[in-house]
Order: C-alpha cells, then structure tokens, then sequence
C-alpha cells in the first residue's frame, strides 16, 4: 500500500516526560505521537525523532518523520493530531518529504538553546521551570572565549557521556555556530549552539563546564582545554535539563516535496523558521 512521508515540527514541554524515547513504563514523547498517530490511522504507526531529548529537556523544533496513508494530507493530519495530543505536545508544522526522507540521517544540522537567569527573579517559579538561576556573577568575556573555542571541528569525548558512542566512533562534531546573547533587562542569558550532531549530555556538559569557567570555579582556558580530553572525568557537572531547548532541525531541500498546496519547501524544520 502507497504511503506519504511526513515532516512533523514538534513543540513539547519536556517538564512531565521521560524523553523522546519510548520506555515500556514510562511517559515520552514518542509513546504519546505514536498512540496518537496509531489511533488516527487505525494501525500501528512509527515515530523516528530528529534526536533524543533527555527528561525535562523542551522543544520547539523537535522534527519527526512518519509514514502515513495517502488519504492524509500534512494539513489534515497536523489538525488530526492537534485535536487528541495532550496540551504539552503541539505539532507547529508538517511537510510532505520523499520518500528516503529519515528524520534522523537526512538531518545536516540541528540547533539548541540554553537559558540562563541572572537576576534574583530568575527564582520564580513563572521563569525557573525554563532558565537555570545563576547566584554568583558571571565573566561575560570568558563565556564569549568559551564561545568561540566551540566552533569548527573537535573531538568532543570530554562533553559526552561514557559510552554515548562506541570507542570505534571519533567522537567529532562540527560546531557552526556557538554564541551567546544578552536578554533584554538585564535579566540572564542564552546560549545558542548548533552542529552537525550533538553528543548524549553535550550541551549540557559544555555549559555546565562554560558557567564553572566564568565564575572563577574552573581556571581560565578550561572549555577549549578539554576538547583535547579523551574523557569526561575532569569536565564539570552538566547544566540542568530543564533550561536547554532543542529548537531547529535543518535538512537539504531537495527533500521537500513541492506540490501546489505546500510553498516553495523550506530546509529549515522549526516553528520560528532550527
């Protein structure tokens, strides 16, 4: 039987999930679309995510690829889902892709954020389910430095969890952009960073260790130290989950179907649109 290859773009609040991953006793965002998607289309339905959020980890960029029957559009099956998801998952797009579109290894680039607040308010309970509160002043040049270490090709072996890889794997990422900016108010800051592929913990990892260095708890130099590290053991505790965004998927765009009802396609897979 014919089927049509979908692009979901998922927002999700990872607050109350285990992860993307399906577990067989655990809530997650893949188990909630797949009971979805199997409910509407009266068949046991696969979900294969871009990546593999961690628990409490958000997003608003997460893409997903499904293979459905004809008779459903994108928009069809995007109100489809909107109407029998709960209210902390929310499909913001879908594009009809080719068939060897594969949400996973078709990906040439994704990009998160990562939220830190500064202030005494970032305690709050409006703002500390997103941001991290920070209680000791932080050196902006050394995140700037930190910053800029990141970017190229690097083994990143020291901002990964043991085993995320077989030791086959080198362990490298390219890192295209890695900055960070200020918020307006003066109220905290964002890391943004996107790559090739990220690592288990990576980001977590690297602005655990970037936050350590600009508070004087780890010497100048520390981040790019480490990417010569052939592990974790002297890399600081990773950032918490709660503040890091998974926010754009990117892929090429001969992968997108054109077609009278969908605009000139798009590579770029994120709501704000990675």
């Amino acid at each position: 039987m014919a089927e049509r290859t979908v692009q979901l773009v998922l927002h999700y609040h990872g607050a109350r999930f285990a992860g993307w991953q399906r577990q067989p006793s655990a809530r997650t965002v893949q188990g909630v679309l797949e009971d979805a998607l199997t409910r509407l289309c009266n068949t046991p339905t696969r979900a294969i995510g871009a990546g593999r959020t961690d628990t409490g980890v958000h997003a608003r960029g997460q893409a997903v690829g499904v293979r459905v029957p004809p008779s459903w559009t994108v928009a069809k099956l995007r109100r489809a889902l909107n109407a029998v998801l709960p209210d902390d998952v929310w499909v913001s797009n879908a594009f009809e892709m080719q068939p060897e579109f594969h949400a996973r290894y078709s990906a040439i680039a994704r990009r998160y954020s990562y939220c830190l607040g500064t202030d005494e308010e970032a305690h709050s309970p409006f703002r500390a389910r997103w941001e991290w509160a920070i209680d000791r002043p932080l050196d902006r040049d050394s995140l700037d430095r930190s910053a800029r270490a990141l970017l190229g090709e690097h083994s990143f072996r020291a901002y990964a969890v043991r085993g995320t890889a077989s030791e086959s794997d080198d362990h490298r990422c390219t890192v295209h952009v890695a900055r960070w900016h200020d918020r307006p108010n003066g109220v905290g800051l964002t890391f943004e960073i996107e790559a090739n592929r990220f690592l288990h913990h990576m980001v977590r990892f690297i602005v655990g260790t970037m936050v350590a260095e600009a508070s004087g708890l780890r010497e100048p130099g520390t981040v790019a130290r480490l990417l010569t590290a052939s592990d974790n053991s002297d890399t600081s505790a990773p950032a918490p989950a709660h503040a890091l965004v998974l926010e754009q998927v990117r892929y090429p765009e001969a992968l997108y179907v054109r077609s009278p009802s969908t605009p000139r396609a798009r590579h770029v897979a994120s709501a704000v649109a990675a």
